[in-house]
């Protein structure tokens, strides 16, 4: 069984993953939040706005777990 060292480094390695997964589903709705303004669905980009405000959220929350991780 690993010890808990070796299970800290793979949780933070984990969490980085998923902080990557969370800044490229930002860009992709970002994207898409660009084409609907273009395309005048503004309520629709509003709330896609508000999504990516989440992920932001959820990002740094995920990236302070994940410092906290690595300095103990």
């Amino acid at each position: 069984m690993p010890d808990n060292t070796e299970c800290k480094i793979a949780t933070a390695d984990a969490l980085t993953l998923i902080v990557h997964n969370q800044h490229a589903l930002g860009a992709a709705i970002e994207e898409i939040t660009k084409w609907l303004r273009e395309n005048g669905v503004e309520r629709v980009a509003v709330n896609a706005v508000m999504a990516m405000e989440t992920l932001d959220t959820n990002a740094k929350a995920i990236t302070d777990a994940i410092m906290c991780l690595r300095r103990s």
